[in-house]
């Protein structure tokens, strides 16, 4: 940047805190990242990107086997992913989401167990000690994990510190993890560390993503699907 703009480093390093102080960037060790959209409500995400969470959620679900202790996320994709269940599934489904626990209530070969805590109100999971404290009596084959923001060097980050340590408590206690999201959350940070993106197995996206944009989560040996 101090070769393109003919400037000082004082002056980069100025400008960068400055831009990240007023919410358009995220300032890192050594430059920055873009951040997250901004937080919205539950219902105000369950209406955006609708046909593209539709369609990660049907490839996402066909990954689920029969006979499988599966962890699934909250947020408005792995809701998608519930729905997407086919009804011949016979599976244990562990969820910190009431949304994800009711879609699958009529389900005739899926046993649904509701993790407990405190009901975080935007992201409508339950988060908190004795939420952390369930998942790690149980040992998943998959979680299927919705992400806030994913970058190949920062990692999984969430929005919320206790969605976060949710996020990290099924991720370590699965045998494996499938990240869905749409593609505009890739490359991006948001404030909470969660895992590093190397813990993802498969990353499920949308095919709009850029080859260049995917492009470094191929050098981790991340499986990518797109739909």
């Amino acid at each position: 940047m101090c070769r393109l703009l003919r400037v000082s480093e004082d002056t980069v390093r100025r400008d960068l805190r400055e831009l990240d102080e007023a919410g358009l960037l995220r300032r890192v060790h050594g430059g920055a990242l873009p951040r997250a959209h901004t937080q919205l409500s539950h219902r105000a995400r369950a209406e955006l990107y609708q046909p593209a969470k539709h369609a990660v959620a049907q490839v996402a679900a066909g990954l689920i086997q029969s006979g499988q202790v599966v962890f699934i996320d909250g947020g408005t994709t792995t809701l998608e992913v519930a729905r997407c269940l086919p009804r011949e599934l016979r599976a244990t489904v562990i969820t910190v989401s009431p949304p994800v626990a009711l879609a699958l209530a009529d389900h005739p070969g899926i046993e649904v167990r509701l993790v407990g805590g405190r009901l975080h109100p935007e992201a409508l999971t339950v988060v908190g000690a004795d939420t952390v404290e369930a998942l790690r009596q149980i040992r998943a084959d998959l979680c299927v994990l919705g992400v806030c923001s994913l970058h190949s060097e920062g990692g999984i980050t969430a929005s919320h510190a206790e969605e976060a340590a949710t996020k990290r408590a099924m991720i370590h206690h699965a045998a494996e993890t499938v990240a869905v999201l749409t593609a505009d959350k890739l490359g991006t940070l948001s404030p909470f560390v969660v895992a590093p993106a190397e813990r993802v197995a498969t990353l499920v996206t949308e095919a709009r993503a850029p080859e260049a944009t995917l492009s470094p989560f191929r050098k981790l040996n991340l499986r990518i699907l797109t739909a």
